[in-house]
């Protein structure tokens, strides 16, 4: 049976508080199996027999509107699509090992246009790098905490009006992968 995994946007952030037991008897309860969830930021790995990640996503995002009362943005990802994520390098090495430096990957539901592609990776500094890679978009940031970044609110970062994402660092992804081999 094909096995999935569900990055959920914005779960225990503010006011939206889930335990994550609850979290897996929501989707026990849509029929989903071995289910098991990965540190307490909505990040679900399921098996279910759909072959369709989009419909996976669709159901999953509407269950948990009906039964937590607000929107879920819902992401789902195939172990294969979710082990090429993990080990593609969007930047140079000299950028990506550095410890001070973080890389974080946003899951988007289709792939950017072309000119909202060129428009991100337009977005650099010094700091902040961007790339984009089929559904998902990768963001740099060097030598400082990522919520010090000035980059989510310039004018030119705002203008390329990305569709709604989810983001992980791109550490907790690998860990992901590692226990989805």
């Amino acid at each position: 049976m094909p096995r999935y995994i569900a990055f959920l946007r914005g779960i225990n952030l503010g006011r939206r508080r889930i335990k994550m037991d609850d979290l897996r008897t929501h989707f026990c309860a849509l029929g989903f199996t071995d289910v098991e969830t990965f540190i307490a930021s909505g990040n679900v790995l399921f098996d279910s027999p759909a072959r369709s990640d989009a419909k996976l996503a669709a159901i999953i995002a509407a269950h948990l509107k009906e039964t937590l009362g607000y929107e879920v943005d819902t992401f789902v990802r195939t172990r294969a699509e979710l082990a090429a994520i993990a080990a593609f390098r969007p930047f140079a090495a000299a950028d990506m090992d550095p410890p001070e430096n973080t890389v974080h990957c946003g899951f988007l539901a289709a792939p950017l246009s072309v000119p909202q592609a060129q428009a991100l990776t337009a977005c650099h500094s010094d700091v902040d790098a961007f790339r984009v890679h089929g559904r998902e978009y990768y963001w740099l940031c060097r030598r400082i905490k990522t919520h010090e970044s000035k980059i989510w609110t310039s004018p030119a970062l705002k203008a390329v009006k990305l569709p709604t994402s989810s983001m992980r660092n791109l550490t907790t992804i690998r860990k992901l992968a590692e226990l989805f081999p």
